[in-house]
């Protein structure tokens, strides 16, 4: 492997790391070199992925967050730093089990939360880990959007919304601290086969039929797809890109 794409001597803060993308780019993490702190509000799961880091010789941290509290933020970045010596990358993949509902239809505390943990809980990590990052000299910051922060989706409106705006937030972060060192940049998977896609379909395989064909590539695509690319993003591999959005949606978009 190109040494530019390795993690080695880096570390990192996996936020969302019990499950799903999140778990996979805090094993991908892991696999290229870094020490990761894998953080999430479901504890036992944070836990598994960091013994699972350890079983494969890789050095890990379970750290319980909740990214609604701003002190949970500022203690799992410290928790890192006071574990493996600083902070080189963060990548944000919580968000909410936002339930299908029209603008008309949507509870109000239901918008609140998505946006509390899709948006705010971003904002928050970033506030929390920049001066972290920027006392190593810089760093990569790695939002999970979606390619719904493109296009809408029907009864969608939070998320939709949140992703739009992540997409934004790292431009905003990129122009104010790039001469701080810090690169900010989004992912946007397309329909990912996690549980996530379980909350809309009675089984995977009935999502596999459903939103497949909505897709280019007429499948969906797996958490260690979008790892990889959060890998790239957090390497040297990607030092020339920041305040971008990189689509990894199996051409969900293109059509």
């Amino acid at each position: 492997m190109d040494s530019a794409f390795a993690l080695d001597g880096k570390i990192a803060l996996a936020v969302g790391a019990a499950n799903g993308i999140g778990r996979a780019t805090a094993l991908a993490f892991a696999a290229a070199g870094a020490a990761v702190a894998c953080a999430d509000v479901e504890e036992p799961g944070a836990r598994t992925t960091a013994a699972d880091v350890e079983k494969a010789g890789g050095r890990a941290l379970p750290v319980r967050l909740d990214v609604t509290d701003s002190g949970s933020c500022r203690a799992a970045v410290a928790a890192t730093v006071a574990r493996f010596g600083g902070l080189d990358a963060l990548f944000y993949g919580a968000a909410d089990h936002d339930a299908a509902a029209t603008v008309l239809e949507m509870d109000e505390a239901a918008w609140e939360r998505t946006i509390r943990i899709n948006l705010t809980g971003a904002f928050l990590m970033a506030k929390a880990a920049l001066p972290a990052l920027i006392a190593r000299g810089g760093g990569s910051v790695i939002f999970i959007a979606s390619q719904l922060g493109h296009v809408g989706s029907a009864g969608r409106p939070a998320y939709c919304s949140t992703k739009g705006a992540l997409i934004q937030l790292a431009k905003v972060l990129a122009i104010d601290h790039a001469a701080q060192g810090i690169r900010a940049n989004t992912i946007s998977p397309g329909a990912i086969e996690t549980r996530r896609m379980l909350r809309r379909y009675r089984s995977m395989e009935e999502a596999r039929q459903g939103m497949g064909p909505k897709h280019l590539l007429n499948r969906l695509g797996r958490p260690e797809e979008i790892a990889r690319a959060a890998v790239y993003l957090a390497s040297d591999a990607s030092s020339f890109m920041t305040g971008s959005d990189l689509l990894v949606d199996g051409g969900y978009t293109a059509i």
